[in-house]
Formats: C-alpha cells, structure tokens, sequence
C-alpha cells in the first residue's frame, strides 16, 4: 500500500514522537543513573587519613588551620552527595508531574533516600515530595567546622580521640559508646563512637536534617531558599537553638567563633 506525501510526513513524525518518549523514559534515566551514582560513589569513598594529634599543635593558628584543612574535603563531600540527592528527587517530582513511571533502581533509590531522612510518605506526588526538600539540602561548611571546633575542643577531647566523635552527639543504648565522667546522676546517655571522623560528619549531618529538634533550623533554610538568599552560618546559627542546653549562649558563642576564625575559613563559601 502507498502513503501520499502528507502520510509518509504525519508517519515519520510519529515515529519521531516515539523515539523522544523512548529516549526519556529508558536511555536519558539510565544515563542520569549510572552519573550520578557514580559520582556519590566517589564522593563516598573519600578517605581523610590518619587524624593529626591536635592535642600536641601548641602553635593555635597552626592547629586551627590544620583542623579546618583535615576536615574540609569530608564535609564538601558530604555536601555534595546531597545536593545529588536533591537534584534526583526534583528530578523524582517532575516525573510524576509528567506522567512518568520510576524505574527500578529510581524507585530503589528513593526508598533509600525516604529511610535516610526519616521521611514516611503514602503516595508519591508534588505535594507529599516537595515536604523532603527541607530535609535534603546543604549545611554551610564554615558552621560544620566551627561546631566540630566547639564541641571537641579543636579535636582535643576525649571524645574525639577516642571515639571519632567531634561533634558531641549522643546515644542511649548501654555501651552504645562513651561514659562521660561529669554524667549526672540518673543519666542514661553515652556518647557515640565511630569508626571514622567522616562517619562522624555524616551522623552529625543527618541529625541536623532529620531530628524533630532542628526543625527550626530546617526551617530557617527553606525560607531564605524560597527568597533566593544563600543560606550562610551565620543566618542558620539561629537554628542550633537545642544543640546545646546553654542555649542563647551556645548560639552567640559560635557566632563568635565565626567572626574570629575567618581568616582560618577562606575558601569555603563554595557549598556554603
């Protein structure tokens, strides 16, 4: 059978139609994948090496630049996996809005991203996604570095030395970690050990982006996102109002470690 010139046009179009659908629902997807899970792959496998003996740096700009350089890689890392995750759940959200199923590692993906925020959600759309931003998203690596250098003492406390734990976090279960000697009677709490520092990074990180908590802190991020202003240590300070039971004074003291430390920061606005 012959098709009219009109025929083969309309017919070749439909063929083109056909092979964009393809292209974006298997090849473009797959390609997307395999980039970006690469990419964390790297970022993951990171290594910090062996931790300088802060305790033994009696030169105090030599130990705090030495702290700030050790640690930095470990937190754009971090930071980077994350604005990974959050470019694959925009991308999740546009998907749905077209139409478009997820395929199975999408889908697997995902699962693993809603169990790494603690995020529970009974269907997939627009408006039970969207919520998630708020968790998946940047801290500002000059408030990492300036928590790190509170909270174990610039790498000098016990803490630190002996469990990789440079952010003070806790944990609950008996012998889930280390006893503090000052605990108050009727105290339960222990404080964590890990393998690493950057698995210490990492806990502390998704603390802040998933703990009831910090929610202000969350918060704070989302609303100068939505203005379109950078969200700097200094504007979310704010929301580490519970990190510690000092407080008010917990906030102005790391306000204050950021004004004094500068010279020792530069160079870590690129993830800020």
């Amino acid at each position: 059978m012959k098709i009219g010139t009109i025929g083969q046009v309309t017919f070749a179009l439909g063929l083109a139609v056909l092979a964009l659908l393809a292209i974006r629902l298997w090849i473009i997807p797959s390609q997307t994948q395999v980039s970006v899970d690469s990419a964390a792959q790297q970022l993951s496998n990171i290594d910090l090496g062996k931790v300088p003996k802060f305790a033994e740096i009696s030169d105090i700009p030599t130990k705090k630049q030495t702290f700030f350089n050790y640690f930095r890689p470990a937190i754009e890392a971090q930071n980077q996996i994350i604005i990974h995750e959050r470019q694959f759940l925009l991308a999740v959200i546009e998907q749905n809005d077209n139409g478009l199923g997820l395929s199975e590692a999408d889908n697997n993906r995902l699962t693993s991203l809603l169990n790494k925020y603690q995020y529970d959600v009974k269907s997939l759309t627009r408006n039970t996604l969207t919520p998630l931003l708020k968790r998946i998203d940047i801290i500002p690596i000059d408030m990492v570095l300036i928590q790190a250098a509170n909270e174990s003492g610039w790498g000098s406390s016990r803490f630190a030395i002996e469990g990789f734990n440079f952010f003070g976090q806790w944990c609950f279960t008996e012998g889930c970690g280390l006893v503090p000697l000052a605990r108050t009677d009727g105290k339960t709490h222990e404080v964590a050990v890990f393998d690493s520092p950057k698995d210490s990074i990492i806990a502390y990180m998704i603390n802040l982006n998933t703990h009831p908590a910090y929610r202000v802190f969350r918060s704070i991020r989302a609303d100068l996102r939505a203005q379109k202003v950078r969200p700097t240590a200094e504007k979310l300070v704010y929301g580490l109002i519970n990190y510690s039971e000092r407080k008010d004074e917990y906030i102005d003291e790391l306000l204050e470690m950021l004004k004094h430390n500068k010279q020792y920061l530069q160079g870590n606005n690129a993830n800020a």
